[in-house]
């Protein structure tokens, strides 16, 4: 075995996480912000998804949730989430579209002991329309792939729940993975950004 591949191997197996899924060997540079939002999105399995509150008066509101922008080693850049309208953040969607998700990249263990408020911690916050999919379209089946994929409890969760996909519609992206404020970002940009990197859930 060349030493090349034993140094890589070593590396591929010194990325494992504490869930048990391997993460990119490195993040991408400062400088390459639409793939650092790529990778902050493909590499993560939570973040906090915020709506405007029916129950609260119009008030914002922020729930953890699973989600997934697609197959492994193929992030597409657009969560999807597998939610039931027994709870809230499904509720106010369905009411007003209106969302934010926000994703860190602390959950990944690549910031080391640095606060997760540290600006060199990224930190993602995609906004937009939260859009309900139907199971029977072509997204909607890659979706429900790429959910089931990465969480595999989801397909045993509870039926009569009537848990729906939703998709969010990105209108606006707002990244800070260094010191200067937030990074420029258009849509197209991170659409079409690439990080080239292995990954492996």
């Amino acid at each position: 075995m060349s030493r090349f591949l034993i140094c890589f191997l070593f590396l591929l197996l010194s990325s494992v996480s504490a869930a048990g899924r391997f993460l990119r060997l490195a993040k991408p540079d400062p400088s390459a912000a639409a793939a650092t939002a790529r990778w902050l999105s493909s590499q993560n399995s939570w973040g906090v998804l915020s709506t405007i509150s029916s129950d609260l008066g119009g008030s914002p509101f922020g729930n953890v949730v699973s989600y997934s922008d697609g197959l492994p080693g193929d992030g597409r850049g657009i969560p999807y989430f597998y939610l039931t309208a027994l709870d809230p953040t499904a509720r106010d969607a369905l009411r007003d579209e209106r969302s934010s998700f926000t994703l860190s990249e602390f959950p990944l263990a690549t910031c080391g002991d640095i606060d997760p408020e540290n600006p060199t911690c990224s930190k993602l916050t995609l906004s937009g329309k939260l859009k309900l999919l139907e199971f029977n379209t072509t997204e909607g089946e890659f979706a429900k792939k790429a959910l089931f994929t990465k969480h595999p409890e989801m397909e045993g969760w509870p039926k009569n729940h009537k848990f729906r996909i939703f998709k969010l519609n990105i209108e606006h992206i707002f990244l800070i993975d260094w010191f200067g404020g937030p990074k420029p970002i258009s849509i197209s940009e991170y659409l079409e950004s690439a990080t080239n990197r292995v990954s492996v859930f």
